[in-house]
């Protein structure tokens, strides 16, 4: 792709991709010029603040690359500058660019520095990247991700329980859709507020750490709104998918649900009942909402809406991720909170909720276009994931 900067011993040629966000109209580009090494950046920041500017620039053509081992890498040898898939503009796969100068951001007080080791992709990234919440997006350019997975190698000034070295997870925008941060996670570095974070389970690998956090937030956040208790039963709309899958789980080891029913195409069924689904519903075949049996939850992750609402029994509910709302149902948006993550890593360190990595992946970080354009295929199995991020 074209560099971000251009030059040469004799001139400096600033060449600025960075484009203001259309929707943001007090945000405005300065650019300062050092004298020394033909260094430059490109600042993004919003006018009317007198806080640190958020930005992402390039800043010098010959810096050196951050190590390649996520362990190694520690505060006194974090570069300037790192390697970043990026988007200045709303579109398809193609708006997405690789670069090599992008800033390492800015570390604020609460927030922890990681070094990245994996991604976890999720449908609200391309979704966001189309552009489906342009109103309340962070300004443009964006580094997409939600989902990270690596290890600590700065931390803020308040950052209490976290330091150097650990190994964390958690999906690093508290709100989903309400000004994600510029700064995602398919780059080498990304600063995150602690209170999103929680130490990765000892017994998975951070390629399946990754696949986690949104997912298994959503699946929680949920069966939390539903009311849902032990004793209760749980019909689970598209139950190989990401947040699906952990749903089945939830609901039945954590929750202590009576009856856990979910629908796939033919060739998922059996993944089903080894998530726990004592139903396995084959949607190619039999129509869930024709069923004598009802039940008190029915969590819908693919957008059925009458369909849904036609299974719930008398006083339960419905959780809709997408597509319409039908009564009785709800509509949520998952909130970031890494006590969550903390809060179930027992059950993922004991092996009763396991993380479901498509089969495809991971993908190298060279093939995050292959990745997306996968996920946007809406045949994944689990979780599409992003690994390893040198």
């Amino acid at each position: 792709m074209d560099a971000l900067v251009t030059s040469s011993t004799t001139t400096l040629q600033l060449k600025p991709l960075l484009q203001p966000h259309p929707h943001a109209r007090s945000l405005s580009l300065s650019r300062n010029i050092r004298s020394t090494s033909c260094s430059s950046s490109i600042l993004l920041h919003k006018t009317h603040q007198s806080s640190p500017v958020l930005p992402l620039r390039s800043v010098s053509a010959n810096s050196q690359a951050s190590p390649a081992s996520a362990v190694a890498s520690t505060s006194s040898s974090i570069p300037s500058e790192m390697k970043a898939w990026i988007y200045t503009e709303y579109g398809g796969v193609d708006v997405l660019k690789f670069d090599t100068n992008v800033v390492v951001p800015e570390l604020k007080d609460d927030q922890v520095l990681i070094k990245v080791v994996a991604a976890g992709l999720n449908p609200v990234d391309f979704k966001r990247r189309l552009g489906k919440f342009k109103a309340t997006d962070s300004p443009l350019p964006t580094v997409p991700g939600y989902d990270v997975a690596g290890v600590v190698v700065k931390v803020g000034t308040q950052v209490k329980g976290l330091k150097e070295g650990d190994e964390v997870y958690g999906d690093i925008s508290e709100k989903a859709l309400d000004g994600p941060k510029q700064f995602g996670s398919l780059a080498e570095y990304t600063a995150v507020e602690e209170k999103l974070l929680a130490l990765k389970p000892k017994n998975l690998d951070f390629a399946q750490a990754a696949s986690l956090p949104l997912a298994i937030e959503t699946a929680h956040e949920g069966l939390e709104r539903s009311g849902f208790s032990a004793g209760k039963s749980v019909l689970v709309l598209g139950g190989a998918g990401g947040v699906g899958s952990l749903v089945i789980q939830l609901a039945k080891h954590v929750f202590g649900a009576s009856r856990v029913a979910a629908t796939s195409s033919t060739g998922k069924l059996e993944l089903l009942k080894s998530l726990g689904a004592d139903l396995a519903i084959d949607y190619t075949k039999e129509n869930f909402e024709d069923l004598p049996e009802k039940f008190d939850v029915v969590y819908d992750t693919v957008g059925q809406g009458e369909k849904a609402a036609k299974a719930v029994k008398e006083g339960g509910v419905a959780v809709f991720l997408t597509g319409a709302v039908v009564e009785p149902g709800f509509r949520f948006v998952v909130t970031s909170n890494g006590s969550v993550l903390t809060k179930l890593n027992p059950y993922l360190e004991s092996g009763k909720v396991k993380p479901l990595v498509d089969s495809k992946g991971p993908f190298p970080f060279d093939k995050v276009v292959d990745a997306f354009s996968y996920l946007e295929m809406g045949r994944a199995t689990g979780k599409v994931v992003v690994h390893p991020i040198p």
